[in-house]
């Protein structure tokens, strides 16, 4: 991961998506070294959402979303024993397993369109649900991938259904849309940073179950439910039933919502400057970054990727504290680690990982013909 690369996107991301009245976010903007600017950021509660520009923004609109192909139906994402059949022709070595494993699934896309996976993105399905655990990109028509996951529901080993769908934990198609203002609902839900951290960070299916256990707990805890509801929660494992519960939906809308309102606000207007990504502190201690190689591509993920954050900060218990713009743009900028490690998928893309001092920084860069660029930046602060 080129340092000033992804230190710029990343900046630019802020400035872009701390977005309140647009006077004032340019009144507040500050210029880093990089050439990127950081807004002020949208407060509600304990949640604060910075927006950064960039510079410069490429051409995504080739790729597609998860949300999107499973809506299609050119997606496919099914148990690691069911391949048999979704092969597309003869391979060396077909992908073949007689039984379904927690950390495998195989996906198929069949679009002409190349498939951009985030790291975080819940499945619902199969015999448990499960959380990406990587960026990636799958090539257009591809033959059946292998793709890494983990369990976001402990409690389940029997089937639901036979393929992965939408989680339905976020809001049903067709309830919002241009007459309300508000961007399409998405299919998938996006964890919470910090079930996304154990799952990119540490890579170990236990944490991520323990943490899933410990965010479930705290969300029974702060909705403060009937009797009736508590019960519900209590006993289901899925973190994504829990997450589409009406009491818990209402309890992160109040804090997702007004966020989301000043973003759709003011996205036209820093579409033309190229806002990119944002980074976000709960409880005034910065947590998190999202960077995207486009604004169209961070309008397409900001629904679900906002109210990933309000429930992170739904859960927290602390209330109050402050970050700085200047701390946001210190965030972004430094991006120099002891260790990176490097993966590649030749022609299709690269992932790196930056582990440093007190973070660790993702960066998927695409591969493919006329691209060459980094897609999406996560930066997780530990």
């Amino acid at each position: 991961m080129r340092r000033k690369s992804v230190a710029g996107v990343v900046c630019a991301l802020a400035v872009a998506l701390v977005l309140g009245n647009f006077e004032a976010a340019q009144a507040g903007e500050q210029s880093s070294v990089s050439g990127y600017r950081v807004l002020d950021p949208i407060r509600h509660d304990s949640l604060m959402v910075f927006p950064v520009v960039a510079p410069k923004s490429f051409s995504t609109g080739e790729f597609l979303t998860l949300d999107e192909g499973l809506r299609s139906g050119e997606v496919v994402v099914t148990e690691y024993g069911n391949v048999r059949g979704l092969i597309r022709r003869p391979r060396t070595r077909p992908l073949l397993q007689s039984n379904a494993e927690v950390n495998r699934l195989v996906l198929v896309n069949n679009s002409k369109r190349p498939l951009l996976l985030l790291a975080g993105e819940i499945v619902a399905g199969g015999k448990q649900d499960r959380v990406i655990g990587k960026d990636r990109i799958v090539p257009p028509e591809s033959d059946p991938v292998d793709l890494g996951v983990f369990c976001v529901e402990p409690g389940r080993w029997v089937g639901t259904s036979e393929h992965f769908g939408a989680s339905g934990a976020i809001y049903n198609a067709g309830k919002t849309g241009e007459a309300s203002g508000v961007a399409p609902a998405p299919s998938t839900l996006m964890a919470q940073p910090s079930i996304r951290a154990k799952a990119m960070g540490d890579k170990d299916q236990n944490e991520v179950w323990a943490e899933v256990r410990k965010q479930r707990e705290s969300v029974v805890e702060v909705t403060n439910s009937a009797p009736a509801v508590s019960a519900e929660l209590g006993s289901t494992s899925s973190y994504a039933r829990v997450m589409e519960n009406q009491a818990v939906k209402q309890k992160v809308d109040e804090v997702a919502k007004p966020i989301e309102r000043n973003y759709q606000s003011l996205i036209k207007q820093l579409r033309d400057r190229k806002a990119v990504g944002v980074v976000v502190a709960v409880n005034g201690r910065i947590i998190w970054a999202d960077v995207f190689a486009s604004t169209e591509l961070l309008e397409r993920y900001w629904p679900k990727l906002v109210r990933s954050y309000a429930s992170e900060a739904v859960v927290s218990r602390a209330k109050g504290g402050e970050a700085s713009v200047t701390q946001a743009e210190a965030f972004l900028a430094d991006m120099e680690g002891r260790r990176e490690t490097i993966e590649n998928e030749p022609g299709v893309y690269r992932h790196t990982e930056v582990n440093g001092d007190g973070f660790k920084a993702f960066a998927l860069t695409s591969l493919l013909p006329k691209t060459g660029f980094e897609v999406h930046v996560a930066k997780m602060a530990e």
